[in-house]
């Protein structure tokens, strides 16, 4: 999906040259925050992110009523996938595919257009109860499709390798419009099905960009530090892992739950380990920026063997396995690639603060306790939903602390963008 050039030009890497086309010239704002793609969905991220859990916590373990009439299981996964992980996506694209066409960002109006679009979905949706499931479905699925009309054109326009991410944004939409659909005829089971399915589309993101980018970033942290070792991948093994995930989105859903969908984790895992040990993960452990995409990655072979375990074995420690892939997998690197990417497009030196490295921590250490907490504590499973709440809370409390400041002002070399 990505070639050679565009390697080099995700959001936030090491060159210096990249940032300095995002837009067109013109005169610098104090208030910036809709100057470049990634300012107003990362921040959407950060404070949905920072929202939603503490929301679904008390909601769970001390009965606080929701404005949503959905089932609050339902309302929580749909909410965390599109609205946090979808606004990191939105802000993602809309940021790597003017780099990738080596065409001008988006600033402006677009950008308050999306950004209304995501809000207001994740107001309709938290007061759902109040108004017509179809006005709610509508405004809701909007969004991810606003993100395809403005990326599309660039893509299509020189047939670019990375045009496949269009389907990534259909299927998610899709699957958003089935959900929907579904939670309105009451049919939950469903309805948490394509659910499973959106996340698996995440984790099919993941394995492509992530598969790009921590090798990436790995060797050109290491060359800077005159470490002229390589992080690459074995060859064949990419479209290896690739097949895979495609597997595991047709079995869960069509057959989840199934020993074949147990069997295809088990191969996830072990592909997606053998992928990780090739890039040298314990060399980069100087470098937080780094090393937090491989902390990241790692949770993909870990949730996928826990849910191998749980589905051919039934041990009750791997029950969890899902919040190994969606809190250790996906947020750890949704906040690796945030913090990166902000850095690199406001002008700013790729180090993070002290605080950053915590909030990283943090979020790895909020998938544990939800994921292993139970097995290897003797508190109760509510105690255990705030724990892991409050380190999620904490970590993207600290995001927001110093990162609102970075997405909000204009860039620090004083160029537009």
């Amino acid at each position: 999906m990505v070639g050679r050039q565009s390697m080099t030009t995700l959001p936030g890497t090491l060159s210096n040259h990249s940032e300095e086309t995002d837009t067109a010239p013109s005169k610098t704002r104090k208030f910036s925050l809709f100057a470049y793609g990634f300012r107003p969905l990362f921040l959407a991220a950060g404070l949905a992110a920072l929202v939603l859990v503490p929301l679904w916590a008390m909601s769970f373990a001390l009965g606080l009523p929701l404005g949503s009439n959905w089932p609050p299981t339902l309302w929580h996964a749909h909410e965390m996938l599109f609205g946090f992980v979808a606004a990191a996506i939105g802000g993602f694209m809309l940021t790597a595919v003017p780099s990738w066409t080596s065409q001008r960002g988006f600033a402006g109006r677009p950008l308050v257009v999306v950004f209304a679009l995501w809000f207001l979905g994740r107001l309709l949706v938290a007061t759902s109860s109040f108004w017509p499931p179809a006005l709610v479905a509508l405004v809701d699925v909007m969004f991810l499709p606003a993100i395809g009309f403005l990326i599309a054109p660039l893509l299509l326009r020189q047939s670019n390798r990375n045009t496949p991410l269009l389907a990534v944004l259909a299927v998610l939409s899709l699957a958003n419009v089935a959900f929907h659909i579904l939670v309105a005829r009451a049919d939950a089971p469903l309805a948490g099905r394509t659910l499973l399915v959106a996340i698996d589309v995440v984790l099919f993101l993941i394995t492509v960009i992530g598969g790009r980018i921590v090798p990436a970033f790995t060797a050109a942290a290491l060359k800077n530090r005159g470490d002229l070792g390589t992080a690459a991948s074995i060859k064949g093994l990419t479209p290896i892992a690739i097949a895979v995930m495609a597997a595991v989105i047709i079995l869960d859903g069509g057959w989840p739950g199934s020993l074949a969908a147990g069997w295809i984790a088990a191969t996830a895992a072990v592909v997606h380990a053998v992928r990780l040990l090739q890039w040298r993960t314990l060399r980069t452990l100087r470098d937080p920026l780094v090393w937090v995409l491989h902390l990241a990655y790692t949770w993909l072979p870990i949730g996928f063997a826990l849910k191998a375990i749980a589905l051919l074995n039934g041990a009750a420690f791997a029950a969890f396995w899902l919040h190994a892939l969606t809190i250790g997998a996906a947020a750890t690197m949704i906040l690796g690639v945030m913090t990166r990417a902000a850095l690199g497009h406001t002008g700013r030196p790729l180090v993070v603060s002290p605080l950053i490295t915590a909030a990283y921590l943090l979020v790895s250490a909020a998938a544990f306790v939800r994921v292993f907490g139970l097995a290897v504590s003797g508190q109760s499973y509510p105690i255990l939903i705030l724990l892991a709440a409050i380190l999620w809370t904490a970590a993207f409390a600290l995001y927001l602390a110093v990162y609102t400041p970075i997405l909000v002002g204009p860039r620090a070399d004083g160029k537009p963008g």
